[in-house]
């Protein structure tokens, strides 16, 4: 069987003789590489703490693994109080919003019923709605986000 796609360089369009098949969903293919992305992030700190056993300092065995001594230090530490289970990623998921769930659901109403606001304008809505005091780009970012 052969497939047709075009080439991204010279939008030619070529014959693909061994196309490529759809065992799983894009979805579940993405969520097993942030899967095995973890591993290999503890992989790094495994051998690490398996250099700093050997004798490494930590400068040098966070060389060996492509870190900064400090976060080095950082692993160690972690080591030291909690063992494996303080290797693992913490991921906290950044700043929190400043605008919640049911604040955003208000400014896209707003935004609906008044589609002819300039940046500026919903900056300024924002400010004095819900006190809170975003830069221009990030005003254009959430109403993007919003739709």
């Amino acid at each position: 069987m052969f497939y047709t796609y075009k080439t991204q360089s010279s939008g030619m369009v070529k014959k693909e003789v061994y196309p490529i098949q759809e065992k799983v969903s894009l979805k579940e293919l993405n969520k097993r590489i942030k899967y095995i992305e973890t591993l290999i992030k503890i992989l790094d700190r495994l051998y690490f703490v398996r250099y700093r056993y050997m004798g490494d300092s930590v400068e040098e065995a966070a060389r060996k693994v492509g870190v900064t001594k400090r976060t080095g230090y950082i692993w160690q530490r972690r080591w030291n109080r909690d063992g494996y289970p303080g290797l693992l990623p913490r991921y906290k998921g950044g700043r929190p919003p400043k605008l919640n769930l049911e604040q955003k659901a208000e400014l896209k109403q707003y935004l609906v019923q008044n589609k002819k606001l300039t940046t500026q304008q919903i900056k300024e809505y924002i400010e004095e709605e819900f006190g809170v005091d975003y830069s221009l780009k990030q005003v254009r970012l959430i109403i993007k986000m919003l739709g």
